[in-house]
């Protein structure tokens, strides 16, 4: 089992299709979405439970629990090949994210919801040296990672090799490339790989994507936060997808 923390990540949750074992509300909470909450557990038969502030204090992961905390069981994940499979379904090109070790809860988080924002249809991450589906990355996501597919695997670049042999176009961010992130066509098939906060991608990976990309910067400091460049070029993608 795990635990999802707050309003939006536990009112998304039960849109879902994850089963629920009970909710935790603090005592005297209140607000629109909070009535959507038992709304939606009681139709469905699910269990809530009014403690204490500080009982919730005390179990929350991601020390923003906006008096609210569900237990239900782990996110299913799926192969990067269902990812494919999804997007076909639905009658697309697939649109496909892959993090290149991102470590921090938050940009996994932010990232997991502006790719479900932008319509992306899935997401890949690594395994090891990475951030994994936590709390703190489900508080993050607002309830998006509820709706997007998410892969983990142990290898990316051979993650990459295989989505490539599948006519997916790996397009990777990074600060020493001439072209411009609005200079690749993603009307195709496609996947924008992010990199490490402070490293950016690895050799190989980079040697691996079809294109490297860049965002322009005018200030002094020369690079954006991980979640803030991703959902600039998912966006593009939008842009040029509408």
């Amino acid at each position: 089992m795990s635990k999802i923390e707050g309003r939006n990540p536990v009112n998304e949750l039960l849109k879902g299709n994850r089963r629920v074992k009970e909710i935790l509300l603090q005592k005297g909470v209140q607000g629109e979405i909070i009535k959507k909450i038992k709304k939606r557990a009681q139709k469905n038969n699910i269990s809530v439970k009014e403690v204490s502030k500080s009982h919730l204090d005390n179990i929350a992961s991601s020390y923003a629990h906006q008096g609210v905390i569900a237990e239900a069981e782990k996110i299913s994940l799926v192969s990067p090949e269902d990812i494919i499979k999804y997007a076909k379904k639905q009658g697309e090109s697939p649109f496909i994210v892959i993090l290149d070790q991102v470590q921090d809860p938050h940009n996994f988080g932010s990232i997991i919801r502006s790719a479900h924002s932008a319509g992306a249809h899935g997401l890949i991450f690594q395994k090891r040296r990475a951030a994994s589906i936590t709390p703190a990355v489900l508080k993050a996501s607002a309830g998006a990672s509820e709706h997007l597919c998410l892969s983990q695997v142990t290898n990316i670049n051979y993650t990459i090799e295989k989505l490539k042999e599948l006519g997916v176009w790996i397009t990777g961010t990074d600060l020493d490339t001439e072209k411009y992130y609005d200079d690749v066509d993603y009307e195709g098939s496609t996947a924008v790989v992010i990199g490490n906060e402070g490293s950016g991608l690895r050799r190989l990976v980079k040697e691996n994507c079809d294109f490297l990309v860049k965002i322009p910067i005018k200030g002094k400091v020369d690079s954006l936060n991980a979640s803030v460049a991703a959902g600039v070029i998912f966006y593009e993608v939008v842009r040029q997808r509408k």
